[in-house]
């Protein structure tokens, strides 16, 4: 492990059935330093079936490849892009909707599922309080504390190593 790394949390993929073109690449890279490894999938969606399907998507990728994550699969719920705000912002419930829509697919698949998102988004664009507490979160706030304090906290953009920039999450749910 190197730099007092012990996990990765590869990009699957994105939207409608995009995966990623280095995702086999990255899984087996991180495999092959001893890193534990879990995904995350950037939802497009706008709607609960939408979600679904993406979760559908990504039971059909791991199963296909025969790779159960270390470190779970997260649903990316966010607009970093500003995507979803210029196709019709969902609302907060709908945004909770499509969360536990693509956690339950995964978890009926036999996969730990969470959500990832920004600490913006987990306290006004969702209702984190309606997560059954099987559903863990991952908090991306890049202020130097954690106020959510669920299963993994990103806690910045810039994690040098080797010269190489990754972010910084600390994994609390080890």
């Amino acid at each position: 492990m190197a730099d007092g790394v012990e996990f990765a949390i590869v990009r699957l993929g994105y939207g409608n059935r995009h995966l990623d073109s280095q995702f086999y690449t990255n899984i087996n890279e991180a495999r092959n330093r001893g890193l534990k490894v879990g995904v995350y999938y950037y939802s497009y969606a706008l709607d609960t079936d939408r979600a679904k399907a993406e979760g559908e998507f990504v039971v059909e990728i791991l199963q296909g490849c025969n790779f159960i994550p270390d470190v779970a699969v997260w649903f990316d719920m966010e607009d970093a892009d500003g995507w979803k705000e210029s196709h019709g912002m969902p609302d907060k419930q709908t945004i909770t909707d499509m969360c536990m829509a693509f956690s339950n697919v995964l978890n009926a698949a036999g996969f730990y599922c969470g959500v990832y998102s920004c600490l913006d988004w987990l306290d006004n664009m969702m209702y984190r309080d309606q997560f059954p507490d099987y559903v863990p979160i991952w908090n991306a706030q890049i202020n130097g504390e954690d106020d959510i304090h669920g299963a993994m906290w990103q806690y910045t953009f810039t994690y040098d190593i080797n010269g190489n920039t990754f972010d910084g999450d600390v994994y609390y749910d080890d």
